[in-house]
């Protein structure tokens, strides 16, 4: 009798730790789902339980289900969930104000462009016209432009036209007047146009400068409508965090007010360009967070693109042999910089193409590497790398931050720059992974497609969205898609000191995710994918339904 009467108490008592076990309350509990958690072990689960925008526990579905009671239930229907995407790599500033200008983007001919800008100038009016995404190399005859037909459409309005990397324009003559460039000029680090003793209009990298510093800026509504509309499109792809490539003092006060007055949630990780003002305002401030902001980074460019033969190359052009690019920091800048960084625990993110620049590059770091090993040095693109150089990324501890859609891009002409023997070294991002254990990996947005999935097939079938070439661009560099999807999440997180909150759903980090239409795949093609439900710390920022 006393042995039942003991067996029933147990029972009951069971019974009713179990009910208040079973009915933990929590904010949102995500179901039948394939939760790519990217954690350590690669593990994929079934449902995950959130509150206060923290991930509770992620597992089968059943343990979650009869675990937690929830505020909200959200049925995945299978599809896969994903830590939010992080962009290592982007221009959310400069995806703005290509919005407000010209678009020349996809310009067949130069004389599209021109059509573009009488288009562009009788809607409205500007005084100064600024128009962006041209490409020659798109253009039948390939060579740069000069500007005497513009100089006749627009002979008294200064015009500003970028190329699509970034790293060329072309002005007309109203504003090279203005900025005092003339065809004596010198300016290091940078290249000024000239033909027959009268600039041409085309100027490279640090020669852009004095007419960048001539643009004025558009409007803060007019950007802070293009920025929303901007974190929108990342949302629908799910990506909830950009890198953001190199932003001046004044940048920061215009995203501190953007996310006051408009409730930017975007996880943003800015790189500060390293003018006087910006580094005294990292001294003064170090480790910098406001919100959804956080800053402890210097963007240095080290030389140009090699789309416009301004990658700094050890041996000259293949297609130019007398020139070899340019170095657009001088080296004991670049030193101080990399001193000031370790000072202040910053890191120095480093624009770097050519092979020259990287190795420079590389050497600058080795030495501050050995004062805090855990510094996170990161090269920004590593494009072109010696291969007598890739153990240096180890051995100094220096994380490649990549593009892959920059490979299939530059696949038309890389090989005409570079020559067989340095594409050993180029967009060598297997290399570079088996070298360092870890990529950050991102788009360049503007310059690529703003598309993560564009990215997936570059990396993993090294093919652009028409799949071509059809055996792949140097396919022995192709990475996984499991690497890939790493290099968006987990270790772009660590590449900016953010492993502790974002990149894995895990217990305890932030419950930042994405619930895709579409199984993330690759492999038989470019495939579009979007986003069904993006979340930011367990508040949904985006939805389809």
């Amino acid at each position: 009798m006393y042995q039942k009467i003991s067996i029933g108490i147990i029972v009951f008592t069971s019974l009713i730790i179990s009910s208040c076990y079973k009915g933990k309350s929590v904010d949102l509990v995500i179901h039948n789902a394939r939760i790519f958690t990217m954690n350590e072990n690669g593990d994929v689960e079934e449902a995950m339980a959130i509150v206060d925008g923290k991930v509770v526990e992620v597992g089968p579905e059943r343990q979650i289900l009869n675990k937690y009671s929830a505020d909200e239930e959200i049925d995945a229907h299978g599809r896969h969930v994903y830590p939010g995407l992080i962009d290592a790599h982007g221009h959310i500033l400069s995806y703005a104000r290509q919005k407000l200008s010209a678009d020349l983007t996809g310009s067949k001919s130069y004389e599209e462009i021109l059509v573009k800008l009488e288009r562009y100038q009788s809607e409205f009016k500007r005084d100064f016209i600024v128009g962006r995404g041209w490409d020659q190399s798109l253009w039948q005859s390939k060579a740069f432009p000069t500007n005497e037909k513009l100089n006749e459409l627009f002979p008294d309005v200064p015009v500003c036209l970028t190329r699509i990397d970034g790293h060329a324009l072309l002005a007309n003559d109203a504003l090279l007047k203005k900025a005092g460039i003339t065809a004596d000029s010198k300016i290091e680090g940078g290249i000024i146009g000239v033909e027959d003793g009268k600039c041409t209009g085309l100027l490279v990298d640090n020669a852009m400068n004095p007419v960048y510093d001539l643009i004025p800026e558009f409007p803060e509504k007019d950007m802070f409508r293009a920025i929303l509309e901007i974190e929108q499109e990342l949302y629908q792809y799910g990506i909830t965090g950009v890198h953001e490539a190199g932003i001046q003092r004044k940048d920061i006060d215009l995203i501190k007010r953007l996310i006051k007055k408009k409730n930017f949630q975007l996880n943003l990780y800015a790189m500060l360009m390293p003018t006087e003002e910006n580094i005294a305002f990292a001294k003064k401030n170090r480790i910098y967070k406001y919100k959804n902001l956080l800053i402890r980074s210097f963007k240095v460019m080290g030389d140009g693109a090699l789309g416009s033969r301004g990658a700094l190359l050890k041996k000259a052009y293949s297609d130019m042999h007398d020139h070899f690019g340019v170095l657009t920091t001088p080296i004991p800048l670049m030193k101080r910089i990399a001193s000031i960084s370790e000072s202040i625990g910053y890191q120095m993110n480093t624009h770097a193409i050519g092979d020259s620049t990287n190795r420079i590059i590389l050497e600058i770091y080795g030495p501050e590497n050995e004062i805090n090993p855990d510094h996170r040095w990161r090269i920004e693109h590593a494009q072109v790398v010696d291969i007598k150089d890739m153990e240096l990324f180890n051995q100094f501890g220096v994380f490649p931050s990549v593009q892959p859609s920059h490979a299939v891009s530059d696949q038309r002409w890389a090989e005409d720059r570079l020559g067989k023997v340095r594409m050993k070294g180029a967009y060598a991002y297997r290399s570079l992974l088996s070298k360092y254990g870890m990529l950050a990996i991102g788009t360049d947005f503007p310059i690529e497609p703003i598309d993560p999935f564009n990215t997936i097939h570059a990396a993993v079938a090294r093919q652009n969205m028409e799949n071509f070439p059809s055996d792949g661009f140097y396919k022995q560099e192709a990475l996984t898609l499991e690497e890939c999807m790493r290099g968006m999440t987990i270790w772009a997180a660590y590449a900016a000191f953010q492993e502790k909150e974002l990149g894995s759903l895990e217990k305890g980090k932030d419950a930042t995710f994405v619930i895709f239409d579409l199984p993330v795949r690759a492999g038989g093609g470019y495939r579009a994918n979007f986003a069904r439900s993006t979340f930011i710390k367990g508040v949904k920022v985006y939805s389809v339904d």
